[in-house]
């Protein structure tokens, strides 16, 4: 279980200009319910962050969370479990779950076992982040709308607004995005902006129901250090090989040991995991001449995991091929994916 940290791991980029005037047009247009005087006690919800591949779901997560529990790339499919993660304020505790990008181009195990966990994810939860990239909705967006409950309240987060430079095209597409589905609120915003996030986790606030906290006030995530290994060493993969290595490589982790430290000593960490590809052509390219890439690979994991876990880690890592393993219903089980 991870915890939180003192520090805060937010980045802030600057304003856009025109925030006012947007602002003052979506409040006309949102749905939502209005902000009463807050019920006394605690408020605890389930939030499911949904959208097609690359719109920044990830990125989003983790600042909401406050700090880095799921991984990024520019690789489509770089999530594929659902992560969890808790950010709690004064009386309230959004319990956020990060979904893997619904597939629609692959129809294989790996790809069914991705849309089985989106499905699973968003059927039971008490408020909807769909997610879709600032000024854009093609047929990827659509499909993945097509799955979402009309039951459940749901914002559309219209994410990277940073990168529009004309605000004033925001406003006919934001006219088309509620012709389309009866949104809860629209939310045009920048994970990268802390501003931002604060105006959201606002939002989401009043959809949270009056119950008590699941988790501890200090936790993060759900997910296991195990599985934040694992994750670390697929982040570095993707980002070290870019569009080289196919999407279906991924990582097990084979050991995974706890030493006490003594005295002032940090504990310690030993890591051994093994990155599976498909082809032996994949296998020499995530080594890289004279072992240079993957020797890479395992520094940057250790750098990270060492500032995540607060421990000293120690990080062994392998290549096998294992052909066709994606289109496998038992390999692929057997890999960690349900």
């Amino acid at each position: 279980m991870i915890m939180k940290k003192n520090a805060a791991a937010h980045g802030e980029s600057p304003e856009v200009e025109g925030q006012d005037n947007l602002e003052s047009m979506l409040k006309s247009m949102r749905a939502g319910p209005s902000v009463g005087t807050p019920v006394a006690g605690q408020r605890c919800g389930l939030i499911a962050i949904v959208g097609k591949p690359n719109v920044g779901k990830s990125t989003l997560l983790n600042a909401l969370v406050g700090q880095k529990i799921s991984i990024t790339s520019r690789k489509a499919q770089t999530t594929r479990h659902r992560i969890t993660g808790m950010h709690t304020q004064g009386a309230n505790q959004f319990v956020f779950v990060d979904t893997p990008g619904f597939q629609t181009r692959h129809n294989n195990a790996l790809n069914r076992s991705l849309n089985k966990t989106v499905l699973g994810a968003v059927g039971d939860v008490d408020l909807i982040l769909f997610v879709v990239e600032a000024g854009m909705f093609n047929q990827a967006d659509a499909k993945v709308l097509a799955l979402l409950s009309k039951e459940i309240p749901t914002l559309l987060v219209a994410n990277k607004l940073d990168q529009i430079t004309r605000r004033a095209d925001i406003a006919p597409w934001l006219q088309e995005m509620q012709q389309r589905r009866a949104f809860s609120e629209f939310v045009p915003m920048s994970a990268k902006n802390i501003k931002d996030i604060e105006r959201l986790l606002g939002i989401c606030e009043k959809y949270l129901p009056v119950q008590a906290w699941w988790y501890a006030q200090d936790e993060l995530t759900d997910r296991s250090e195990k599985f934040l290994a694992s994750e670390t060493v697929r982040e570095k993969l993707f980002r070290l090989t870019g569009d080289e290595l196919p999407y279906t490589s991924t990582v097990v982790i084979d050991k995974f040991d706890e030493e006490v430290g003594r005295g002032k000593q940090k504990r310690l960490l030993k890591i051994a995991a093994t990155i599976v590809v498909e082809r032996d052509t994949h296998k020499a390219m995530v080594i890289g001449d004279k072992g240079e890439r993957i020797k890479r690979i395992g520094t940057e994991t250790r750098v990270e995991l060492e500032k995540l876990l607060d421990a000293k880690v120690f990080v062994e890592l392998w290549v096998k091929v294992r052909s066709g393993w994606a289109d496998d219903e038992a390999r692929v089980r057997s890999f960690g994916y349900q």
